[in-house]
């Protein structure tokens, strides 16, 4: 008997007991009595309990910042975004994409209603005020960016030209008084754009070479201009590259190296590598695209020959040389005058320049056999290049007759379809749509079928390697022609991403499993994490609303206040 009231059951049979509870039915239980408290918090209990509630793989640790498996249950249990607590509903057509501000103060949505509007995430405070912008010519808005500060807002958007043409195009903001302080044109539009630092941002253009093959300009543009007329930028040349089969650099993202020596979470190993160039597809060594070997100096890369480029070579000192119809004499010109007009990479640094320096990688999507996305291209960012000191003004052009080299290059083999940086910028996480295994890329303009499901591939930008399982629960149905990006993000814990199942997802980055869906009428174009709470996600989607999700930990916290405003918005009329 216990205190001569309830009889004492040995704690054997109540771990058993317990076992075979849900978590809320043990907690309860353990108010019982002093017995029960204690066992209700026994690590064996929560352990054994968490591995078969969210089917994790028993090899898998307990998460290293989790103090008990109790607290990690609960964690798991009770601070996940997936309760709707606001659908907003001031869009007009698809939404496109979501982003936050770095204080988590406001968020900014993009449509293809031509707005972009700025939300007020503050519940206790009323609408702020409106602000309508002069016209452009924008078709639709796709993407938008807050400053490191917070004071600017850079927004990306797509006007229709002559014979439906597309092209894009930058504009910024500024967030204290709504007024417009550049422009900058971007090509293609799905670069997207990004901000390099506070004050400077990074647009794209293209110039078309032959049939197939391209060059991608990179440039560094100045936030607000020092003349009068917007339409004239303070630009930079920041990288010269060529392009192959069609293919064009896509989706520009900066990643700030200074933060990976303190990760928010540690995955995979620590070991360094050298730079090489990986492929995903295959560990064969006849796979060209993957085989790569270091020289003596390690900032030199070296693409070992194949059975295929010795026959080539063969053939070609024989003189019989096989038949190739136009696209493949452009494609085998266009390498030869890549490997002839390519700089080598500018990295090698001292120890010392690299610990002191202000170190960054420029990220993008590229491709190399065939017009979709199927690379991810790192270059790093060195201090000489992150200002506008002696810029070239008005008409942008090349001084340089030569191609820069990429640092890095990620081959996923599949249709690359989003990326999102961690909040500590040491993963890279990639959305991409697979090709079937083995397949051959015989002609460019016709790349292989992409599957359905939606793989999530991470790399550690440290150590240059893929970490993790691969996470796929979401999916998506259009062809390669017709493919779109799904933005997805990430958090200290969490990674969430849209999808054309009419569904967003959330997963754990420690454990690597599904935790959530988050239920739309239409395809989830996008997903963003507060900064400063990842238990609040915004999802954007094709049903012209964004939804505010929240977990139940804050709803119980927030439940005893009297009332609870709406969000507020102001917006930016492009029409």
């Amino acid at each position: 008997m216990d205190g001569g009231g309830l009889p004492r059951l040995p704690d054997t049979i109540l771990l058993d007991v317990f076992l075979k509870l849900e978590y809320q039915d043990v907690l309860a239980a353990g108010t019982t009595c002093r017995q029960w408290y204690g066992v209700s918090r026994d690590e064996f209990l929560w352990k054994d309990l968490f591995y078969r509630y969210y089917n994790v793989n028993r090899s898998v640790p307990r998460h290293p910042a989790a103090v008990s498996w109790l607290a990690e249950f609960q964690r798991l249990y009770d601070t996940i975004p997936y309760v709707e607590v606001e659908t907003l509903k001031e869009h007009r057509d698809q939404v496109l994409h979501v982003s936050f501000s770095h204080n988590g103060y406001l968020f900014g949505s993009c449509s293809k209603d031509c707005f972009v509007k700025v939300w007020n995430n503050d519940l206790e405070i009323s609408v702020l005020h409106s602000a309508n912008m002069r016209p452009y010519n924008w078709s639709y808005t796709q993407f938008s960016q807050f400053n490191a500060e917070d004071t600017l807002l850079l927004v990306s958007g797509v006007y229709i030209g002559p014979h439906s043409s597309s092209s894009g195009e930058i504009a910024v903001f500024s967030l204290d008084d709504f007024t417009l302080l550049s422009r900058v044109r971007n090509k293609p539009y799905d670069v997207f754009g990004c901000w390099l630092n506070e004050t400077h941002l990074i647009s794209g253009n293209l110039h078309w070479i032959g049939n197939m093959t391209s060059c991608s300009v990179l440039w560094l543009n100045k936030a607000y201009q020092d003349i009068e007329s917007e339409n004239i930028n303070v630009v930079k040349r920041l990288f010269q590259l060529q392009n192959l089969n069609a293919s064009t650099i896509r989706t520009v993202m900066v990643a700030d190296c200074r933060r990976h020596d303190s990760p928010d979470l540690l995955l995979g190993s620590e070991e360094e590598s050298a730079p090489r160039v990986f492929d995903l597809g295959t560990d064969s060594e006849d796979n060209v695209c993957s085989k790569v070997k270091q020289s003596e100096t390690p900032d030199k890369m070296i693409v070992c020959n194949t059975d295929d480029d010795q026959r080539e070579e063969n053939e070609l000192l024989s003189g019989e040389q096989p038949l190739m119809d136009e696209n493949q004499i452009e494609a085998r010109v266009a390498e030869l005058f890549l490997q002839a007009k390519t700089k080598p990479s500018d990295t090698t640094l001292t120890s010392e320049q690299q610990t002191t320096q202000d170190k960054k990688y420029l990220i993008f999507t590229t491709g190399i056999l065939t017009y979709t996305p199927h690379q991810i291209g790192i270059k790093q960012i060195l201090p000489h290049h992150m200002t506008t000191s002696g810029p070239v003004l008005g008409e942008e052009r090349s001084s340089s007759e030569f191609f820069d080299a990429l640092d890095y290059t990620i081959d996923v083999h599949g249709h690359i379809i989003g990326m999102g940086l961690s909040p500590d910028h040491r993963y890279l996480y990639v959305n991409s749509r697979a090709w079937p295994k083995g397949c051959v890329i015989a002609d460019p303009m016709n790349p292989p079928p992409i599957a359905e499901e939606i793989d999530i591939h991470v790399f550690d930008l440290k150590t240059m390697q893929e970490v993790t399982q691969t996470l796929r629960a979401h999916t998506a149905y259009t062809p390669n022609d017709e493919c779109f990006f799904i933005f997805l993000d990430v958090s200290r814990d969490y990674v969430a991403s849209g999808a054309e199942d009419r569904h967003g997802y959330i997963w754990d980055r420690h454990y690597n499993i599904c935790l959530a869906k988050l239920q739309h009428e239409d395809v989830v174009n996008s997903v963003a994490f507060s900064p400063v709470d990842q238990e609040m996600l915004v999802t954007a989607s094709d049903d012209c609303t964004l939804k505010v999700w929240r977990s139940p930990r804050f709803l119980r916290i927030v439940s005893s206040k009297p009332h609870r405003k709406k969000f507020s918005f102001f917006w930016l009329n492009k029409k």
